[in-house]
């Protein structure tokens, strides 16, 4: 809300909170943490994909989101709830006939009884948001290359190792992960020391089969910022 009045320039925020909001404020970017789903769930047997929420009472911390979503469907509620925290127990409790929460595990509702149908609401994550329509700022694209760097960096670890000349052609073919991260080289009489980026799962694979290709003084280094 401050963002969207123009009180701050910048806010980090859930994307749920932001569409729920109404608040004059747009999304930037994707941070890459706190990620959740909102969906609906019911009493087992009870209501088994949106249509059927028709005439009953949905309970949420959400109401804005929920009534969008169920206009965009056609779909008419008898009520829209809001309650905040513990919305779960709302059901037992005789408040409402099904409710509309974040899920992460679904423990909490499967504890209260509940199972979640249909299709996600949204897909929410902590995201960078500022002022709708709002004029270019330098420092905003400063902060914003900033937090690609740490984003991106956090993807990566990098990868230097030594291994003969003959070989090093062979060693790029087979380890490189990103045709946009480009290794560095730096070749003697000896052989070479070659450096390159290696992305998720594939890292450990990565630097075991440059041993078996023969490289050697293989280091594995997290990479804390960059700038591309």
């Amino acid at each position: 809300m401050y963002v969207g009045g123009g009180t701050l320039d910048v806010g980090v925020t859930g994307r749920d909170l932001l569409l729920d909001s109404g608040a004059d404020a747009e999304e930037v970017m994707s941070l890459g943490f706190g990620a959740s789903t909102f969906r609906y769930a019911a009493p087992p047997g009870t209501v088994t994909d949106v249509d059927a929420i028709a005439g009953r009472r949905v309970a949420t911390s959400y109401p804005g989101l929920v009534r969008a979503h169920l206009a965009e469907r056609g779909v008419t509620p008898a009520d829209v709830v809001r309650l905040d925290g513990a919305v779960e127990t709302s059901v037992g409790l005789g408040v409402a006939d099904l409710i509309a929460d974040v899920v992460e595990t679904g423990t909490t509702l499967r504890g209260a009884g509940l199972e979640v149908f249909g299709e996600p609401i949204l897909r929410s994550e902590a995201v960078l948001v500022r002022r709708a329509g709002s004029e270019r700022d330098p420092a905003v694209e400063v902060l914003q290359r900033r937090l690609q760097g740490v984003l991106v960096a956090r993807q990566y670890v990098m990868v230097d190792y030594d291994v003969r000349v003959e070989l090093v052609e062979r060693a790029c073919e087979r380890r490189r992960v990103s045709s946009r991260r480009r290794s560095a080289r730096c070749t003697t009489a000896a052989g070479a020391r070659c450096a390159r980026w290696c992305r998720g799962p594939a890292r450990t694979r990565s630097w075991t089969r440059l041993y078996d290709l023969g490289a050697r003084a293989i280091l594995v280094t997290d990479i804390l910022a960059c700038r591309l």
